[in-house]
């Protein structure tokens, strides 16, 4: 059975750091590729980061420096260190496989608020 339960979310200055944490399925973390997904009201969800069985992170422009995506396999979890947060930051945040789609199962996310 699928699970993903996200964690750590909450509300930050511009500038704070927050770090999310994501309990996922051994089914899920053992081999695949998994990712950090974030969706903003009124937007369409984005991918932000993801990381290959290999450790082998890739991120989008928007969070490079900045966001830190890694994984402890062993545990099935997965974690996002998020960095200089910005207002645009603000988003509900999920985990899931690299390229889920909407037939995929999703968590309940995690918001993420960074304002003043």
């Amino acid at each position: 059975q699928v699970r993903l339960v996200e964690s750590g979310g909450g509300l930050v200055q511009p500038g704070g750091s927050l770090r999310l944490s994501c309990a996922a399925s051994e089914t899920l973390t053992g081999i695949m590729s998994m990712a950090w997904y974030r969706q903003a009201p009124g937007k369409q969800r984005e991918l932000v980061a993801s990381i290959g069985p290999n450790g082998r992170a890739n991120y989008k422009d928007f969070v490079k420096g900045r966001f830190t995506i890694s994984r402890d396999s062993a545990k099935s979890t997965v974690a996002l260190q998020m960095n200089t947060l910005r207002p645009d930051d603000t988003a509900v945040y999920y985990c899931n496989r690299l390229r889920a789609n909407d037939y995929d199962y999703w968590g309940q996310g995690t918001q993420v608020t960074v304002s003043s």
